[in-house]
């Protein structure tokens, strides 16, 4: 299929040009060639946009649920109807290899939209306290920006919940992964999303999402992405004390306990960090083991890093772009520098692959708390195991870092998992594997950011809470 057309923006209901001739390459990381073109458009393309989001804002808000929910349902035939197409982009925007791009890329967002239908069944949007009635009701114009690592994933859990809450929405996707969100884009028009109600601005940080976080008229700013660009958001929003949910970097700690199923725990672990190359931001990185059994931890990562080789059958993607490739690299090269044991990776181009951004799954051994690659986010292939004494100190040391959005625990006894878990300082923690839940919340403490994603959760970050006193008296 051809792929779509990013240098459009779809604003008010139509597909439009940019204010702008400026334009950036999309390259695919896979193979460094350049796969198409996004607009790099500017403030008078956000003002636009966000014009036409609080026009509509009004009409859109006082929406019956019973016709959101149709729409909404639509939306899901759509997305099921394209899960190819969607596949297709996201592995020529972003490098994710064909199974991971159909069997996981594209089917989280549609799940997103999926769940959302099911949350409206249940969700009361008023409730009586006392003699009065306490209703949600939706913010107004959201500011949507997202990454290019899961890049559906995370237009879908904030687009999903915005529409179901009567919310309208202004989107600048990543610029590095911009195919999929026109996709979408297609798929709402299609489904009858009334003009105005979701918006489409191609650009980068600058020109777009500066002045669209910065916007009066916009009442809240939804945002993943790096902690370093959360804080800026969040400067930026404050003059109008706007909204900002945050859903930002992770360094998380995986604790194997000493009763735990090594010969399990210890491939999944190291699989769980390399699928998607590494850039999850709730990957757990920090592998904390009982020191009497880290010989055993070392060769059973290295033997699960080795099979995820890129080139090989089960072999991992590149990176998505050329600075996150050299930013990896440069991580690798300081963990040797600062006496980490390099156990098995590094910086050499995977075997038969003298194009793309590729970087060999990497195991380092022999972490201490004061390197680098112990304390910052790497976002590639890449773990850190560190052996500890005693289960205090390793909770401790899991908790110490400044990052707070995943976490997990392996052990026999599943009380003795959970009681552990009780104790990380994240707010996601990850028992023998369990694997995540759509329903459930997604997001962090510290600065991992704030606010919840995903499920009900996900929906209330799309509504305020108003009380009408006296209206349930009786």
């Amino acid at each position: 299929m051809a792929l779509p057309d990013a240098t459009r923006n779809y604003i008010d209901g139509r597909w439009v040009e940019p204010s702008g001739s400026g334009r950036q390459d999309v390259v695919n990381p896979a193979t460094e060639e350049v796969v198409g073109q996004v607009a790099l458009s500017d403030a008078d393309d956000v003002a636009k946009a966000v014009a036409a989001a609080r026009a509509a804002f009004p009409a859109f808000a006082s929406t019956p649920l019973d016709e959101r929910k149709a729409m909404l349902g639509r939306i899901v035939e759509g997305i099921k109807a394209r899960q190819g197409d969607f596949a297709d982009a996201i592995s020529a925007e972003m490098g994710a290899p064909a199974g991971l791009a159909s069997a996981a890329q594209a089917p989280t967002g549609m799940m997103h939209f999926a769940t959302m239908l099911k949350v409206l069944d249940e969700f009361e949007f008023e409730e009586v306290l006392g003699t009065t009635k306490v209703r949600k009701e939706p913010i107004g114009v959201v500011a949507m920006i997202t990454p290019w690592n899961w890049p559906f994933n995370q237009i879908a859990c904030k687009v999903a919940p915005a529409l179901a809450a009567g919310c309208t929405m202004v989107l600048k996707p990543s610029e590095f992964a911009p195919l999929d969100a026109v996709v979408l884009a297609e798929i709402l028009d299609e489904a009858g999303v009334p003009p105005g109600v979701f918006n489409l601005v191609h650009g980068d940080g600058e020109g777009v999402g500066a002045p669209l976080t910065s916007h009066p008229d916009v009442d809240m700013v939804s945002f993943t992405g790096s902690t370093r660009a959360g804080v800026a958001i969040s400067k930026a929003a404050a003059d109008t004390v706007k909204r900002v949910a945050l859903e930002l970097g992770g360094k998380s700690a995986n604790i194997v306990l000493d009763d735990a199923d090594f010969a399990k725990a210890i491939p999944a672990s190291v699989m769980g960090v390399m699928v998607n190359s590494g850039q999850s931001c709730n990957a757990q990185t920090r592998l904390f083991v009982p020191r009497e059994r880290y010989a055993e931890t070392v060769e059973l990562a290295k033997g699960a890093a080795d099979a995820m080789a890129p080139g090989t059958p089960r072999g991992i993607g590149p990176l998505a772009n050329a600075n996150q490739y050299r930013r990896v690299l440069g991580y690798i090269e300081t963990g040797k520098k600062e006496g980490a044991t390099l156990v098995t990776g590094g910086t050499d181009r995977p075997e038969g692959l003298d194009k793309g951004y590729y970087v060999r799954p990497t195991v380092f051994g022999d972490v201490t708390p004061d390197m680098t690659i112990a304390r910052e986010e790497i976002f590639g292939p890449v773990i850190a195991i560190f052996a500890y004494d005693d289960l205090d100190e390793a909770i401790e040391e899991a908790n110490a870092n400044p990052y707070g959005l995943s976490g997990a625990v392996w052990s026999g006894d599943p009380e003795r998992a959970y009681a552990v878990a009780s104790r990380l300082r994240t707010g996601m923690v990850h028992l023998n594997g369990a694997q995540l839940d759509g329903n459930a919340p997604f997001g962090g403490y510290k600065m991992s950011g704030n606010g919840r994603e995903w499920g009900r959760h996900g929906l209330e970050e799309f509504l305020e809470t108003k009380s009408v006193y006296g209206a349930a008296a009786a």
